[in-house]
């Protein structure tokens, strides 16, 4: 089973750029979308159901064009789960979850923290409630996949210029501890489960040629239960695809 995760940063931005092709060229089972920025309606759905997949969208409220997760599955799910039941949080549609017979996929945007002191504060709270709504969740729901742009660089390795960038939000030490607790609370990072090389990417800034030098940040993580660790094939980063800022990310599990 293929799974990919990719913030497209506006799916009507990234259709118009050939989103669509490369999907029917890439063939995932399971397609994770974060920063959509789009309700169904403006969106082409019956292209999309062309290739056989269904759709499900969790959009903001509280913005028109911000934020936006959704899942595109070509397995029918037994049930789909919208938010994670704090409003703060699911006003701007931040989370989406699909659970299957032996395992449940979440897409998820986690906050940048980048608008400034207010925002990051908003960021960490959001950190402290979603590891709490995973402990609750791992409860009922034990083959967890997580993935998503969680706008947090983890380690050193993750980024392209760590020393200048230590005060910077997605890599600050409170940041990259939440991830290394997240961790330890039970899961794993599949691309570092595989690739310990350095230089691997999945954002880079619009700015000064940033992605023609590979000047990046690993952001987005499929993270996965242990207890799916014997089910791991594959886990990758496609730079070469260019429909947005980020790239997509994918996972194959038995």
């Amino acid at each position: 089973m293929k799974i990919i995760s990719y913030n497209v940063n506006g799916i009507r931005a990234a259709i118009r750029k050939g989103f669509l092709e490369w999907l029917s060229e890439e063939k995932p089972d399971i397609v994770c979308l974060q920063e959509t920025k789009a309700t169904p309606d403006q969106v082409p759905i019956s292209e999309i159901e062309s290739l056989g997949y269904q759709t499900f969208w969790e959009t903001s409220t509280v913005k028109k064009g911000y934020s936006g997760v959704a899942i595109f599955s070509k397995l029918s799910p037994n049930h789909v789960n919208y938010g994670i039941g704090i409003e703060k949080y699911d006003q701007e549609g931040r989370v989406i979850r699909a659970d299957y017979k032996d395992f449940s996929v979440m897409s998820v945007y986690m906050p940048s923290g980048t608008m400034g002191d207010i925002r990051q504060a908003f960021k960490m709270q959001w950190l402290s409630d979603f590891q709490s709504y995973i402990n609750e969740l791992k409860q009922d729901k034990k083959e967890l996949i997580i993935s998503g742009d969680y706008n947090i660089c983890h380690r050193p390795i993750d980024i392209h210029d760590p020393v200048r960038n230590k005060n910077s939000t997605g890599f600050l030490p409170e940041e990259r501890e939440w991830v290394s607790g997240f961790i330890d609370s039970g899961f794993i990072d599949t691309f570092r489960f595989f690739n310990q090389e350095p230089h691997h990417y999945s954002w880079w800034s619009y700015r000064a040629g940033a992605r023609q030098k590979n000047l990046g940040w690993r952001i987005d993580y499929h993270m996965v239960s242990k207890t799916l660790e014997g089910r791991l094939r594959i886990a990758t980063i496609l730079p070469q695809a260019h429909h947005s800022d980020h790239c997509p990310i994918v996972l194959e599990i038995d």
